[in-house]
């Protein structure tokens, strides 16, 4: 990679910290795209696995007391494992150009549904009988595309859980997923040595930005975050139809 691009992936990664930090989840909506765009979907999908785990798993043990459903939380995160390893025999076996417009299809659809549905409510009984087939959606796009959050984030803030128990479960769900990626993507060639590399150093901007983030999401209301980062998101999906389509 030139200077250029690793400076874009390292711009990429420390927004994904401010996002994560300011919401509680939500980083790779910004730096897995932008990382599409810059080399393939498999580079960027395998560069966020350790950048998936570390802080997740630190923010799970940090919030973990404040989990009320254990069961709703333990079934999404198992499903989302299974999901996870079948995305990943997506992503080992696709073309290219079909993952990248899968990843512009992913934003796309999160967008339109944050729009459509701001108030979406499900009932905590209701989300209990469908996480497990919801976690494994959500698992197998975020093995194929790095991209789970129109399935995973939409469903867990439908629950409206406090913002602590939201990032627990959150939390939980994605340290099962990149558990179950790694080692798949080892098998299928996908993790290489270098791309590992890369996810060691991604971790330096995210932890770095996430207290950042934190001070800014205690600070800019929570409507005026969410609107910036849709209107990035915007871009960077029209960017990315636009280069696997023509």
């Amino acid at each position: 990679m030139s200077a250029g691009d690793l400076l874009l992936v390292f711009l990429a990664f420390a927004a994904g910290g401010l996002l994560k930090g300011a919401m509680g989840a939500g980083a790779p909506l910004l730096a897995v795209p932008l990382m599409s765009s810059l080399r393939d979907v498999p580079f960027a999908v395998a560069v966020f696995v350790l950048p998936n785990i570390v802080p997740n798993l630190w923010q799970y043990w940090l919030y973990r007391r404040s989990v009320a459903d254990p069961r709703l939380a333990r079934g999404f995160a198992v499903a989302g494992g299974v999901g996870a390893a079948a995305g990943t025999v997506a992503l080992a076996g696709l073309p290219s150009e079909v993952l990248l417009l899968g990843v512009g299809l992913v934003l796309v659809t999160y967008i339109g549904f944050r729009l459509l549905n701001p108030a979406w409510h499900l009932a905590r009984a209701r989300a209990t009988r469908v996480a497990v087939p919801v976690g494994i959606l959500a698992g197998m796009l975020q093995g194929a595309t790095g991209l789970s959050a129109p399935v995973s984030l939409t469903f867990l803030s439908a629950i409206r859980p406090s913002r602590e128990e939201f990032m627990a479960t959150a939390s939980l769900f994605f340290v099962a997923l990149g558990l179950v990626q790694l080692p798949a993507q080892i098998h299928f060639g996908i993790m290489t040595v270098e791309r590992f590399g890369y996810s060691l150093l991604a971790l330096i901007p995210l932890l770095l930005f996430m207290p950042l983030g934190g001070w800014i999401g205690r600070r800019l209301p929570r409507d005026a975050f969410e609107k910036l980062v849709l209107a990035l998101l915007a871009a960077l999906a029209v960017e990315i139809l636009l280069d696997s389509l023509f």
